[in-house]
């Protein structure tokens, strides 16, 4: 009954939308040290800022959280329906072939770290609350749109907001997928490591790093050894890399030589669809030949633990599938080693089946069987699972297919996406089937019309909900 409405709207303001996604892109909002009154640093608080500014210039009336949220609602009535999205980004990585914060636009897409995940979608959102509002202005019920701003580093930001504001009756975010994804893995993110005395026999294995953050698929690492031969190396690198399709660079200092891997970004969530530098830098150095030393004994058991290219816990001992959340997956994230020691994390998503003893424990006998400890945070997150045969989530589906054409359904997902451990929450959109937007990876866009058709859903759904 509001098509004509709808899609009136969004033609004339489509370029209106479009212009505040760019505004969001060129703001840099990584997490830095935080500041006085920013939380997350000055960049996420920017951010927020601006989107605010945007809402204000829709002529809403958002509120701004001591900087860990803010929000904005449709109108004063009880609040029936409540969309979170997100402002702050992973960092930039390499690789990019466009500038990462300027929002370019090229046919039909727009480019820039958080064009997908999520700017764009938060304008969609915005943007949809702007026409619900003036295609029914007297609507019974609230809807309110959350601006968050710490869903890539822990979610800090919802913890604060719910100290303050109660949940709403039903809840979706736009950090994913369509149609609907009504299942998420759990996930368990562990510190990790083990110490030893320093060997002084040559050759060595001196240091090895690599990943920047733990819900990424390391791109690259860098080790550096002393005493071998540059040329045994290289030539033996050559078939390593063949193997791994990784790539390896070397810079000869002396006795040092070092060695950087590269390979491809991905999300943790996802991992075969990257390519792991890190564990394709532990199955370099644990087939050359080094001396004997507990350092070197090490990285051979990472390798054996964490091999290149098995993305499903097969030899720590822990996958596992199931049939309505898939099979287990493992990354090795980050890594930092050196002469007496090292630490790391990898970041397991486990289906339904998983609990406590078969992933965590199962887990942590592995590593402790070879000499190596928890070290960090020990946090199990459990999966998250709403019905889809609920009322709300036949009302997003059906907005879906009216506006898509396409056969709704409900599915499952390794990324633990915004509304995780909210009861009878799910995740909406925004990416359309068979896109590849390059979250988390060099070159992420956003498709226009993409947009504008998640936004045009997201009105239809407020309407249905909130009228």
């Amino acid at each position: 009954m509001y098509r004509e409405k709808i899609d009136a709207y969004f033609e004339a303001n489509a370029g209106r939308m479009t212009d505040a996604v760019r505004r969001l892109i060129r703001i840099k909002s990584v997490r830095e040290e935080p500041l006085i009154g920013m939380p997350f640093g000055e960049g996420v608080s920017k951010a927020l800022g601006e989107a605010l500014k945007i809402a204000s210039e829709l002529e809403f009336s958002p509120v701004n959280l001591d900087n860990y949220v803010g929000f904005t609602d449709i109108n004063d009535k009880e609040t029936e329906l409540c969309v979170i999205a997100h402002l702050d980004t992973v960092p930039e990585g390499c690789g990019w072939t466009k500038p990462p914060f300027e929002g370019i636009v090229e046919e039909g897409k727009i480019y820039g770290r958080g064009a997908q995940d999520d700017k764009g979608p938060a304008m969609a959102a915005l943007f949809a609350m702007a026409a619900a509002r003036e295609i029914e202005p007297a609507l019974s019920k609230n809807a309110r749109l959350v601006f968050g701003t710490s869903e890539e580093t822990g979610g800090e930001d919802l913890r604060y907001y719910f100290k303050h504001e109660k949940k709403a009756p039903m809840t979706f975010t736009p950090d994913a997928d369509f149609p609907v994804i009504n299942i998420e893995k759990g996930r368990w993110a562990p510190a990790f490591g083990a110490s030893w005395e320093e060997s002084a026999a040559l050759p060595r294995i001196v240091s090895l790093r690599g990943g920047d953050t733990v819900n990424l698929v390391p791109h690259e690492s860098t080790a550096v050894v002393e005493g071998l031969d540059m040329e045994v190396l290289e030539e033996f690198a050559d078939m390593i890399a063949e193997y791994t399709g990784a790539e390896f660079e070397f810079e000869e200092d002396g006795d040092l030589i070092k060695i950087r891997a590269k390979g491809r970004n991905a999300h943790a969530a996802e991992p075969q669809n990257g390519n792991n530098a890190l564990t394709a830098m532990l199955f370099l150095l644990s087939h050359l030949v080094f001396a004997k030393s507990e350092g070197f004994s090490m990285i051979c058991t990472l390798n054996s633990l964490f091999p290149h290219g098995d993305f499903l816990g097969k030899e720590l001992g822990i996958a596992m599938r199931d049939e309505l959340s898939g099979e287990l997956t493992l990354n090795l994230s980050q890594m930092d080693y050196n002469l007496t020691g090292f630490s790391a994390r990898f970041d397991c998503r486990f289906p339904l089946c998983g609990t406590r003893e078969s992933v965590a424990e199962a887990a942590k006998k592995a590593l402790e069987e070879k000499g190596i400890g928890i070290t960090g945070t020990d946090e199990l997150i459990e999966p998250h699972h709403t019905p889809e045969d609920s009322n709300f989530v036949k009302t997003l589906l059906r907005a879906y297919e009216d506006y898509t054409g396409n056969k709704g359904r409900c599915s499952a997902t390794g990324g633990g996406t915004y509304v995780h451990g909210i009861d009878g929450a799910v995740a909406f959109g925004c990416s359309m089937p068979g896109v590849d937007n390059r979250m988390h990876g060099a070159d992420e866009f956003a498709v226009i019309d993409d947009l504008i058709t998640s936004a045009k859903i997201f009105t239809q759904v407020i309407l249905e909900i909130c009228r």
